[in-house]
């Protein structure tokens, strides 16, 4: 990034034509995986929920916290960004003073959950219809393990492993973030100046602050009024996971760790925390879901529009759907953001331009995201322990 900063501020113009192309590949690169990616980690996601006795009370039970702490986030963020309005004015990589795409504004909460579903699931795939895309995947998802049969083994084993594939592939375009960050920032450096770090700055902000929120006031409550329990003991407990999470950027990576301190110190029994923590690292994406709430509210403030209600709860409803696929890798949600842009029609260079800038300023974000998604995994698994009738969980700090 301060690379790209000293070259978009001295060099200019003949910077940008030289470096420019490599923001412009990376971005398409990002774009490439998105419909694979959705498809297959939603699949895989909800597949691991939908089978025989995980259907059951305890399932239910999961599955229904997280989309609850999901939409909370989602609702902070969404504040957030309307009373801060971070992208208001601003004109990052020329995108204000560009041809404006024409955004997709439903008439209705009706009309929203119309579009969900897709007349022709691959037709779909291959425009980019992200709602339709996400709700043929959840269907599937649910589906298949409800067919007792070997061959539905076989489908979901293939789409697994496609999964896999498509995690190496995006690991592997995520690697190549530098160079694309450097032509991206030498862009927007050279079209709009210093302005572009202080919209930048400000964007940041709005996700410090919801990210905070969420985590210092939001989980607690819950883990207060529903889970019954000291939000200052679980915090006190949860340490190490959160330390790692933020060290790592990754809430899978952070996996092991987060199921030993949930059994050992938060006294979560096995029978909870191995099916809840590893459907939340899945699935659960708090951080993630309020991250791609603000920021495609703030691409479209950069851009001049004013999201109306309905594209704004398009945006919601999107962003919670899509928290479900977004995999537990550093950075993974800034690709996913591309879902919920789609989702309202702000597509085109210029939208792409905006989010490869993101990604500059990315890391910090992604690392606070990380620690967010898990330690809501950790309150929920708490919150569904207690439910159960385990009245030791958090009973007091372990060391």
């Amino acid at each position: 990034m301060v690379i790209g900063l000293i070259l978009g501020f001295t060099v200019g113009e003949s910077a940008e034509r030289w470096l420019g192309w490599m923001g412009d590949i990376f971005v398409r690169l990002l774009r490439m995986v998105i419909a694979p990616l959705i498809f297959t980690s939603i699949i895989t996601g909800v597949a691991s929920v939908g089978a025989g006795q995980d259907l059951g009370r305890l399932g239910l039970k999961t599955f229904g916290f997280y989309m609850l702490s999901s939409l909370l986030a989602i609702m902070v963020g969404l504040a957030l960004v309307n009373v801060i309005q971070p992208g208001a004015g601003a004109d990052l990589a020329g995108a204000a003073s560009s041809d404006l795409p024409e955004i997709q504004t439903p008439g209705s909460l009706g009309e929203i959950f119309i579009r969900l579903v897709p007349t022709n699931p691959v037709q779909a795939l291959a425009s980019g219809d992200m709602l339709g895309i996400i709700f043929f995947s959840i269907l599937l998802g649910v589906a298949i393990p409800r067919v007792k049969h070997e061959r539905a083994e076989d489908l979901l084993g293939l789409i697994q492993a496609a999964f896999e594939v498509i995690m190496s592939i995006t690991s592997g375009i995520i690697r190549l973030a530098p160079l694309g960050v450097l032509g991206l920032i030498v862009r927007a450096i050279n079209r709009s100046g210093v302005d572009a770090l202080e919209t930048l700055g400000m964007y940041m902000l709005t996700i410090f602050l919801g990210l905070m929120i969420h985590l210092l006031v939001t989980l607690p409550a819950l883990l207060a009024f529903l889970g019954r329990m000291n939000p200052w003991i679980h915090f006190r407990n949860m340490s190490e996971p959160m330390l790692l999470a933020f060290s790592t950027s990754s809430s899978s990576a952070t996996l092991p760790v987060t199921l030993r301190a949930v059994e050992k110190k938060v006294g979560v029994s096995n029978r909870v925390s191995s099916f809840v923590l590893p459907m939340g690292a899945t699935v659960n994406m708090d951080g993630t879901a309020l991250y791609e709430c603000v920021g495609v509210i703030f691409i479209s403030q950069v851009m001049g529009f004013e999201l109306t209600f309905a594209a704004q709860i398009t945006v919601v409803l999107t962003a919670l759907l899509a928290s479900i696929g977004a995999a537990g890798i550093p950075s993974a949600g800034l690709v996913m953001i591309f879902i919920v842009t789609e989702a309202v029609g702000l597509t085109g260079p210029e939208v792409a331009a905006i989010v490869g800038t993101m990604f500059a300023i990315d890391r910090p974000l992604d690392m606070l995201r990380t620690v967010v998604n898990v330690f809501s995994d950790s309150c929920g698994a708490a919150i569904i322990a207690r439910s159960e009738g385990e009245d030791t969980v958090n009973a007091r700090v372990v060391s």
